[in-house]
């Protein structure tokens, strides 16, 4: 059977590996990223080590984002969703995380991301929640699929709510993603990571504080 060609990325990426050791976390990071369709998790959880680490400053980028589109070459935006839907499955889906024992394969990190999004930015109701991650996990739907099925629920939550939950959700997620880009910044003022992380652990607090209370009310 005749082999599927490389693509221009995955020769790129062999070109490096070839110059480097194969113990070194550089090269195990690029060996991921070949397989990075098959193994997302894998390498969203090495991109996030990379990221808090600085480690791409040693390898002789002056930010993270440079790191990912010149030698990974994966987007900005890809890089983000990869170790946003990481660090969300890592805490919320540890069922979901076992997998990396078995053959069976992961959700699309795209509809990861959307789980997360549903959860801590659109104010998804613990129903719409559990139907949309239904969608996901449990009958492995194709991402257009769950993309569509998130759109129409997000579409209604665009219009105004009472629920006092939703804003502080759009605010810790927007501060999450902030927290992500920074990572990327050269030369950026240790004090900026702290301040960001201390207000995220405020909105998380907040937002549990605010949860208490409305399941006690109920």
């Amino acid at each position: 059977m005749t082999d599927i060609p490389k693509s221009s990325g995955e020769r790129f990426i062999e070109r490096i590996m070839g110059e480097l050791d194969p113990t070194s976390e550089r090269f195990q990071v690029l060996e991921t990223a070949k397989r990075f369709k098959s193994s997302w998790v894998e390498l969203g959880d090495r991109l996030l080590a990379v990221s808090s680490r600085d480690l791409y400053k040693e390898w002789g980028y002056g930010s993270f984002e440079d790191y990912c589109t010149k030698e990974i070459r994966i987007k900005k935006e890809t890089a983000q969703k990869l170790t946003l839907a990481y660090r969300f499955m890592e805490k919320n889906e540890p069922e979901l995380m076992a997998r990396r024992e078995e053959p069976r394969p992961f959700p699309d990190y795209r509809s990861i991301d959307l789980l997360r999004q549903a959860r801590e930015e659109k104010g998804f109701s613990d129903e719409e929640y559990a139907d949309l991650r239904k969608s996901v996990v449990e009958q492995e739907r194709s991402h257009p699929t769950v993309l569509k099925q998130f759109k129409e629920v997000a579409k209604t939550r665009e219009e105004p709510v009472s629920d006092p939950s939703v804003p502080l959700k759009a605010a810790l997620g927007a501060a999450r993603r902030l927290d992500t880009a920074l990572r990327g910044v050269e030369e950026l003022p240790g004090d900026y990571r702290e301040m960001v992380e201390r207000l995220i652990a405020s909105l998380e607090e907040e937002l549990e504080g605010l949860q208490v209370v409305v399941e006690h009310r109920a």
